[in-house]
């Protein structure tokens, strides 16, 4: 058995956020699949795997299950630790796995640079992601999952709001190859799954109006580690 157990395919745009970590690291891991239509995320076990970590904590809420609410993919098991919420799995694997393979996508040993990515890394995960994940769910995931049609409404909002982030990312990317600066990292590789999919929909052409964004976008795309994952990651009706 691998030393690191994630509990979630690549299918999972969140769970690909991992996966791609875990490559760029080069650890070996094993991939358990979770059955989201059978609710197999919402069942005791999988509960059970987010849990853990608040039982490992002191304080008045342990042993109340009621306070691990969640019940969503991924969860990753190291040894005896056991985590949930892929951004914080991806820098938990990244501060362990990373040094030993030469690989920093943190960036911790400077400041100035750490520094600038925890702030894309928040601007992905406060306004990048509000932005693009509902484009991937009307048009990707509810046809795929639910036969629904997408509401085209929210899309519409969705992708206005998505261009005005895209401008500001277009006017970072012009000073810098990546978002942190001129080095690779996890600011950029975060952004990965849900860009994935949204390239997949009729709407992938609103990246030609900012070149920047579809070069950062091509290069994030020629590495191996999200050519194997985004191999993986198609919703099928």
């Amino acid at each position: 058995m691998a030393p690191v157990t994630v509990f979630g395919s690549a299918v999972f745009a969140n769970a690909a956020r991992v996966l791609v970590c875990l490559e760029e690291v080069g650890i070996e891991y094993e991939v358990v699949e979770v059955d989201y239509m059978a609710k197999e995320h919402k069942g005791p076990e999988h509960l059970s795997r987010n849990f853990d970590l608040w039982m490992l904590m002191d304080g008045p809420w342990c042993g109340d299950v009621s306070l691990q609410p969640f019940g969503q993919i991924p969860a990753l098991q190291d040894g005896d630790v056991m985590l949930f919420e892929s951004r914080a799995i991806s820098k938990y694997v990244l501060r362990k796995y990373g040094k030993a393979s030469n690989v920093d996508l943190l960036r911790e040993g400077n400041a100035e640079e750490a520094a600038l990515v925890d702030v894309w890394t928040e601007v992905e995960a406060h306004h990048y992601f509000p932005a693009i994940a509902p484009i991937v769910y009307e048009c990707v995931v509810f046809p795929a999952r639910l036969g629904m049609q997408p509401n085209q409404k929210v899309v519409n909002e969705s992708l206005e709001k998505l261009g005005k982030v895209l401008e500001i990312y277009e006017a970072r990317l012009s000073k810098s190859k990546y978002l942190a600066g001129d080095f690779f990292s996890f600011a950029d590789l975060t952004h990965f799954p849900y860009t994935y999919y949204f390239m997949k929909t009729t709407h992938a052409s609103l990246l030609d109006k900012f070149p920047h964004v579809k070069a950062w976008w091509e290069d994030l795309m020629s590495r191996p580690s999200t050519k194997k994952h985004g191999a993986g990651m198609f919703l099928e009706p």
